[in-house]
C-alpha cells in the first residue's frame, strides 16, 4: 500500500523538530526513502512541503538540507504567535462548540492534576493540545493551521522550561476557557495575550540556534517510525 506524502512529511518534520536530522544536514531522497520505507516520490513531495514551511532549504550543489534558523528568526516566531493566539481566543469565544469546551476543560484538569503531582513528562504535549484546540475553536481553519506551524517551529527552536508545568500557568488557561465559555471575546483576548507574554520567559533557545545561523552538532534523539 502506498504511504501518502502527508505521512512521510509528518515523519520527516517530527525528526527535524526532535533533532534526528541536524540543522544544516543534507536530506537525500534515497536515504530518506530507505529510512521511512517508502519510494522517492512521496519523499520528494514531502520535502517540497517542508521547504514551504521553512524546515528545509534547497542549496546549490547540496540539494535539500535542514534549515538553520537564526536567533532573529526564532524571536520573530514568538512575536507572531503573541499576535495570533489572542486573536484565536477571541474568535473561539464567538465560535466555540460544546465539544470544544469539553476538550479544553478536560485538558485543563489534566494539566492541573499532573502539575500538582509533578508529572511533567507529558505536560508539553498537553500545552500543545490545549492551544491547538483553542485555535480550532476559532472557527477558521486558517488561524489553526498557522498556529500549528508556529508551535512546531517554536518546539524546534526552543526548550520550554518549568513555567508550562506550573499550576499558575494552568490556572491562566482555565480562566481563558471560562472567558471563551461565556462568549467574552475581549476578556479571552486579553487573558491570552497576558498568558503568552508571561510564557515567553520560559522559552530558551536550543544550543544549535545561533546569531550567525551556524548549527552545532546534536545527537539523534528520536527514532520514531512512520505510523502503521
Amino acid at each position: 500500500m502506498r504511504i501518502p506524502a502527508q505521512s512521510v512529511c509528518t515523519a520527516i518534520r517530527d525528526d527535524i523538530v526532535s533533532g534526528v536530522h541536524e540543522r544544516g544536514g543534507r536530506l537525500t531522497e534515497e536515504l530518506l526513502a530507505r529510512r521511512y520505507g517508502v519510494s522517492r516520490v512521496p519523499v520528494r513531495e514531502a520535502l517540497r512541503t517542508l521547504e514551504a514551511e521553512g524546515f528545509v532549504v534547497t542549496r546549490r550543489h547540496a540539494g535539500a538540507c535542514v534549515a538553520e534558523p537564526t536567533e532573529r528568526e526564532a524571536a520573530d516566531l514568538l512575536e507572531v504567535r503573541a499576535l495570533l493566539e489572542p486573536l484565536a481566543a477571541a474568535r473561539a469565544a464567538q465560535h466555540r462548540t460544546e465539544a470544544h469546551l469539553k476538550v479544553l476543560r478536560g485538558l485543563v484538569r489534566l494539566g492541573q492534576d499532573r502539575s500538582r503531582r509533578g508529572q511533567g513528562e507529558d505536560l508539553r504535549s498537553l500545552v500543545g493540545w490545549f492551544h491547538e484546540t483553542l485555535a480550532q475553536a476559532s472557527g477558521g481553519p486558517g488561524i489553526g493551521m498557522l498556529l500549528t506551524q508556529l508551535r512546531r517551529k517554536v518546539d524546534w527552536m526552543y526548550v520550554l522550561e518549568t513555567r508550562a508545568a506550573s499550576t499558575e500557568s494552568w490556572s491562566e488557561r482555565a480562566a481563558i476557557v471560562d472567558a471563551v465559555a461565556r462568549g467574552d471575546a475581549e476578556r479571552a483576548r486579553s487573558l491570552t495575550a497576558a498568558h503568552v507574554e508571561r510564557a515567553k520567559g520560559a522559552h530558551r533557545l536550543r544550543p544549535s540556534v545561533r546569531g550567525d545561523g551556524v548549527s552545532e552538532v546534536q545527537p539523534a534523539v528520536n527514532t520514531a517510525a512512520l505510523p502503521n
